[in-house]
């Protein structure tokens, strides 16, 4: 079946042809249809399986006819973060090219000024966090009773997340004869509830088992120590086949200092975590798209739902505390198809969460010592060792790479706060102490 098959326009089928697509994802086949003909639709689908364009795709057609009206949207797109919102609104530039349909983003940290600008000249798709969009409508911005279409995006991490009291007053706010899409990874209790009491007939699409792992993504734990940690981790970055990585700790404190020490190990690398300002983030995602840099160090904040093209790499420092994060971290690889590999570093201390991983994704993953993982990515730390010094000089004058060697191993965890100095430190010369109490 081919993206003609699915009943959508010409201009549309550009497109996608355009954006290098050829093949709907299954996703795409089952979801489609249905959204174009009216329908409210429930689809169950894991992250990294084209779930974002199963919408978006039906909804350029649905909108391409009809008027907006200011601080009136015709549809709303829920996503519970800023970095997802921004993802749907470039798929939306991408695939709407051909269409003159406008478009506002409400999330937060960004002007809220120009975002109520934007709405007041009238927008077709206006896609928000809750949040803001409460807020805006608090403050009398914003009129919801336009609003033809609702996608409820994510729906299972806007429970993690505490939103669903606010889209159970949203959806209140929302016309009753309205269609409605709801997209979650898996069906909990309390989203089951929200579907059934805002979904009319809904026609249900699944495209995976509910919290099972891509099949797509080779998957190992790599078993060392507490201490040996980021030596393992840097081995492994050194593989021939890492081309692009995302790696995952459980706190952004560890991101914050990873990021600082593979950049002293000469890796490009990027940093984005809660703390950062949304601009800043934005910034990180940006230079990792375009290969500006080829790793990037991140808190949960990026494990749902963004899709980059290309990583082949997932690396979690830290086992995830919750089970379901295991499935949403490792499938930032392995998307629409592709093949992807993710390590998984554990130590004596993280059986039990090992174990709940295992439990909820119904496999055994396999287990390889740091040892074996090192052989994979040899160090080459001995021979810089044996290096004359000339050619040690010469080596730290070269420009930093993604594959760079290191010139030396890093001091204990406790010496990480700065780099270490490579001065004298020996006794001061008496030369040298005159004037010196």
């Amino acid at each position: 079946m081919s993206f003609a098959d699915l009943g959508l326009s010409d201009e549309l089928l550009k497109a996608v042809e355009d954006s290098g697509y050829t093949d709907p994802t299954p996703i795409q086949r089952q979801a489609i249809p249905p959204v174009l003909m009216g329908r409210d639709l429930i689809g169950i689908a894991q992250t990294g399986t084209g779930k974002t364009a199963s919408f978006v795709l039906p909804m350029i057609d649905i909108l391409a006819h009809g008027r907006s009206r200011a601080r009136m949207p015709r549809s709303l797109i829920l996503e519970p973060t800023r970095e997802l919102a921004a993802q749907v609104s470039e798929n939306f530039e991408k695939y709407g090219k051909n269409h003159k349909l406008s478009m506002a983003l409400l999330i937060g940290g960004v002007s809220m000024g120009d975002q109520v600008k934007a709405l007041e000249k009238g927008v077709d798709v206006l896609i928000a966090t809750p949040g803001r969009l409460m807020d805006l409508f608090g403050r009398g911005n914003i009129l919801l009773t336009g609003c033809e279409l609702l996608v409820i995006d994510e729906a299972d991490r806007m429970l993690d997340m505490g939103f669903i009291p606010d889209i159970e007053e949203i959806c209140t706010k929302l016309p009753k004869k309205r269609q409605t899409l709801l997209f979650s990874a898996t069906m909990p209790a309390p989203i089951k509830k929200l579907a059934d009491k805002f979904l009319t007939d809904p026609k249900s699409v699944e495209v995976a088992r509910p919290a099972s792992a891509n099949t797509n993504i080779e998957q190992k734990l790599v078993e060392t120590s507490s201490r040996d940690k980021r030596d393992t981790l840097r081995d492994l970055l050194r593989g021939d086949d890492v081309a692009t990585a995302i790696i995952f700790s459980n706190r952004k404190t560890t991101v914050r200092e990873l990021a600082t020490s593979l950049k002293r190990a000469r890796f490009a690398v990027g940093e984005i975590h809660g703390d950062m300002e949304q601009a800043d983030r934005l910034k990180q995602l940006d230079r990792f798209k375009s290969g500006e840099i080829n790793i990037l160090v991140a808190s949960d904040v990026a494990a749902r739902g963004l899709d980059i093209k290309g990583v082949s790499h997932v690396f979690n420092y830290d086992v995830p505390w919750h089970p379901d994060d295991y499935v949403h971290r490792i499938g930032r690889t392995g998307r629409a198809g592709a093949t992807g590999k993710a390590f998984t570093l554990v130590t004596s201390e993280d059986a039990e969460a090992v174990a709940n991983i295992e439990k909820l994704t119904g496999q055994k993953i396999d287990r390889i010592r740091a040892a074996k993982a090192k052989e994979a990515a040899p160090d080459t730390e001995e021979r810089l060792r044996s290096e004359p010094k000339p050619a040690r000089e010469e080596r730290a004058k070269r420009p930093a790479s993604t594959r760079a060697e290191r010139p030396r191993r890093e001091e204990p965890r406790r010496a990480e706060a700065e780099p270490a100095d490579e001065g004298w430190n020996g006794p001061i010369p008496s030369f040298l102490g005159v004037g010196l109490a």
